[in-house]
């Protein structure tokens, strides 16, 4: 007589003994006990509300890393592994032009200011000329070989600048901005938005917008700075992608190379023109965590690089909204887990999340863009 067998659902089986795994073996570690969690929710609603403040500012500044790995991988399918790096050399020239100008010293609100906004636009422009020459020297001429070359180019390129940063920061003529010697030791970067409300009187001096209102939660100019500057800058790049004509090339570009030159459309200059984009918001980038975070490592990069690259995939390899949604959730993530669970084992937990997602969604949350060949 004969039997029908259902057919075995792997999806489900994988994914029950990956959570299995992780609430077993790890909770213990990691904390992972969720009706404690629960209860801490319940006792401090408004902590809760606090860790989602630290992890949308910290999440924009990840979203705006992502936005670079995410470009590049949609116009030419490369890793640049070396754009970690650029974000962290934009902390470094933020922090030069503003130890140069003089503003780190300064209690005038509107040299202040102009020391800030100089500091952006250098370190946008530098970052942007880096990543636009990075692509010149490194990538370009290997960009019709196989996927390992450029792949270990960027490598290679990576440990130049971290090389680089490390230099930089050992200069002896900038110990008395970075507050230590020798370049492997972290740097001080000043808390200069909150000089600039207490040089100004802006709500009395008190850095906390919300002090006035009563309610125990910190929300500073540095949050408000962060997350209003990264979405102005993400609804710019997705505005110039969709309305201007160097935009709809890029667009082109990714959606096939070939047919894209067919038509007239100068590829060099289209991937050029994404290099320097992405430089410059890792620049941008680089002030905002400066003066938001208050340090300055030349090994920052490294861990930057890989929780923006991990947004870029979690949102969707070469789709700019994704890699948005991918940079505040992996912030609200790591907020969460350094507040309830075990501040050591976040990346962990960032990456176990990562593959539950992928498990279901292997294209991202948002569905990946890339490359069609013809």
């Amino acid at each position: 007589m004969e039997t029908t067998r259902k057919k075995f659902n792997w999806r489900r089986f994988v994914v029950a003994t990956l959570v299995l795994y992780i609430v077993f073996l790890l909770g213990p570690v990691v904390g992972l006990d969720l009706p404690v969690v629960f209860a801490a929710i319940k006792a401090n609603p408004l902590q809760l509300v606090q860790f989602l403040i630290i992890g949308l500012s910290n999440g924009a500044i990840i979203a705006i890393i992502a936005l670079g790995y995410t470009m590049v991988y949609g116009i030419i399918e490369l890793i640049n592994f070396a754009h970690g790096d650029v974000y962290m050399i934009g902390v470094f020239t933020s922090l030069t032009v503003l130890s140069v100008t003089g503003t780190l010293e300064s209690k005038d609100p509107v040299k202040i200011l102009f020391g800030l906004i100089l500091a952006l636009l250098v370190s946008v422009a530098f970052c942007a000329l880096l990543n636009a020459g990075i692509e010149r020297v490194a990538y370009r001429r290997l960009r019709n070989s196989g996927r390992l070359a450029p792949l270990i180019s960027a490598i290679g390129v990576s440990f130049i600048i971290e090389n680089i940063g490390l230099m930089w920061a050992a200069q002896a003529w900038l110990v008395p901005t970075f507050g230590t010697t020798g370049g492997a030791s972290q740097k001080v970067f000043p808390d200069m938005l909150s000089a600039l409300m207490i040089a100004s009187g802006f709500n009395g001096g008190n850095v906390n917008l919300l002090s006035s209102t009563g309610i125990a939660l910190r929300f500073t100019i540095k949050d408000l700075m962060v997350i209003v500057l990264a979405v102005a800058l993400m609804a710019g790049l997705y505005l110039f992608v969709q309305r201007t004509k160097l935009g709809k090339a890029m667009r082109a570009t990714a959606q096939n190379r070939d047919a894209a030159k067919m038509l007239g459309i100068d590829i060099d200059k289209v991937i050029s023109a994404t290099f320097l984009i992405g430089g410059g918001l890792a620049g941008a980038a680089g002030l905002m965590a400066g003066l938001y975070n208050n340090n300055a490592w030349w090994f920052m990069g490294f861990r930057a690089g890989l929780q923006s690259f991990t947004a870029a995939v979690l949102g969707g390899i070469g789709n700019i909204l994704g890699a948005m949604l991918g940079g505040f959730l992996i912030g609200l993530l790591a907020s969460f887990s350094d507040g309830y669970l075990n501040a050591r084992w976040t990346n962990a937990i960032v990456f176990a999340t990562l593959v539950l997602i992928l498990l279901f969604r292997p294209t991202g949350l948002l569905g990946e863009e890339t490359v069609q060949k013809a």
